[in-house]
C-alpha cells in the first residue's frame, strides 16, 4: 500500500506541471525578439533536459528493475505512441488552403489533453517507482511543457481565441495531468508490472519529442552566434539533469 506521502508528491507535481498552462500569460508583456529569446533558450533547454531525463534517469532506473529487451521494446512503443499521437491529435495544417481555423484549435485542444492526462499517468508512476525518479520525471515534463505551452497559446490565438480565453482553455486542456496523476497513483499499482513498464514508454515519449519536435526547432536557426547558444543550452539542459541526478542519489 503507497504511502499518502507518494500521493502528495504526484498531486503537487501535476498540479505544478499544470500551472505551467500560465506561461502564455508572458506574451501579454513580452513581445518580439525578446519573446523569440526566450523560447529559443526554452526550447534548447528543454530538448536537453528530456535527453538527460530519459537517458540519465528514467532508463537506469527500469534497467534496475527490469530485463532490459524488455526495457527497450517499450522505449520503441513510447517513441511510437508519441509518433502516432502528434500525427493524428495535433493536425495543424490546412489542405489547398481550406480549412475551419476554430476547428483545428479545439483538435489541437483535444491532443494537448490527452498528451498532458499521459504526462499525469507518467509522473504517478514514476513517483510509485520512487521519489527521486519522481522528481526528475517532473522536472523533465515541466521543461518540455513551457515552450510547448507557448506555441499552444499561439495556435489558440491564432485560431480566433482571445488571449485571456486562449489563456483559460490552455489551462483547463492542462489540469487533466491532474485526472491522469490521481487515475495513475490508484490505478497503475493494481497492475503487476505496470509502474515499471511505464518508465521506458515515458522514455521514448520524451526522446521523441526532444529529437522530432524540438531539436528540429534548434536547427532553423540561420544565425550561428543564436546556433551556438541553442547548442550551449542543450549541453546545459542535459548538464543539469546529470546534476539533479547527482544530487538526489547523494
Amino acid at each position: 500500500m503507497l504511502g499518502t506521502d507518494t500521493l502528495l508528491w504526484v498531486v503537487g507535481s501535476v498540479t505544478l506541471v499544470s500551472l505551467c498552462s500560465l506561461v502564455g500569460a508572458a506574451t501579454f508583456v513580452a513581445k518580439g525578439k525578446l519573446l523569440g529569446m526566450v523560447l529559443l533558450t526554452l526550447v534548447g533547454f528543454s530538448a536537453g533536459a528530456l535527453m538527460g531525463g530519459a537517458f540519465l534517469h528514467i532508463l537506469p532506473e527500469a534497467l534496475d528493475h527490469s530485463e532490459s529487451a524488455g526495457v527497450f521494446l517499450y522505449v520503441i512503443f513510447g517513441f511510437s505512441f508519441f509518433f502516432l499521437m502528434e500525427k493524428f491529435l495535433y493536425w495543424r495544417h490546412c489542405h489547398k488552403g481550406q480549412c475551419d481555423i476554430h476547428t483545428f484549435t479545439y483538435v489541437n485542444l483535444m491532443g494537448d489533453g490527452i498528451h498532458n492526462f499521459i504526462d499525469g499517468l507518467v509522473i504517478a508512476s514514476s513517483f510509485i517507482t520512487g521519489i527521486p525518479i519522481g522528481i526528475a520525471t517532473t522536472l523533465a515534463v515541466i521543461t518540455h511543457e513551457i515552450p510547448q505551452e507557448l506555441g499552444d497559446f499561439g495556435v489558440l490565438v491564432y485560431g480566433g481565441f482571445t488571449k485571456h480565453r486562449a489563456l483559460l482553455f490552455n489551462l483547463l486542456s492542462q489540469t487533466t495531468a491532474i485526472a491522469g496523476g490521481i487515475i495513475g497513483y490508484f490505478f497503475v499499482p493494481n497492475v503487476e508490472g505496470l509502474p515499471v513498464l511505464m518508465l521506458p514508454f515515458a522514455a521514448g515519449g520524451f526522446i521523441y519529442i526532444s529529437g522530432s519536435d524540438l531539436i528540429p526547432e534548434l536547427h532553423k536557426q540561420e544565425d550561428a552566434r543564436k546556433s551556438i547558444l541553442s547548442f550551449a543550452l542543450f549541453l546545459i539542459g542535459v548538464l543539469s539533469m546529470w546534476m539533479l541526478k547527482f544530487f538526489l542519489e547523494h
